[in-house]
């Protein structure tokens, strides 16, 4: 069951670059504006950092959800990453992940955040991390 996955990553001047892979769209990444050099406005590997562990549970929700037959009507996350020097070392220490699941019915509102638990557990992005993993979800009742 292995896959591999090919980025390509071009300089194209100062603190800038273009990303890319095969068959995806090209965008530019940077130095975020918070370090010398860094552009504001411009993707950064912080930025895409914290964003891989909020798809990655996201995608696994969606997987779960559909083998679980779970009906809810909306997913939106947010996730955010703290930084800062721990032991020496500058790293990512703690991302939160903050879903917001809309669920059609009542019965469905545990049922919605045991899979959201179980997504996070086996989310493989986020177990190939170091950084500390919060989930605070919140499950809502759509409103009729």
């Amino acid at each position: 069951m292995a896959h591999t996955y090919e980025t390509n990553l071009k300089w194209e001047e100062g603190r800038k670059g273009n990303l890319s892979a095969p068959g995806l769209d090209s965008f530019d990444v940077a130095t975020p504006p918070e370090f010398k050099g860094g552009i504001e406005g411009i993707w950064s590997p912080e930025h895409l950092f914290v964003a891989s562990a909020d798809v990655c549970l996201m995608t696994t929700f969606l997987a779960i959800a559909e083998n679980s037959n779970l009906e809810f009507t909306s997913y939106s996350s947010s996730g955010i990453g703290k930084l800062d020097k721990v032991d020496g070392t500058v790293m990512i220490y703690e991302i939160e992940l903050k879903p917001v699941i809309v669920v059609k019915f009542e019965k469905d509102i545990e049922r919605a955040e045991r899979i959201v638990n179980k997504a996070e557990h086996h989310c493989l992005v986020s177990n190939s991390m170091k950084t500390k993993i919060i989930l605070s979800p919140e499950i809502v009742l759509e409103k009729n």
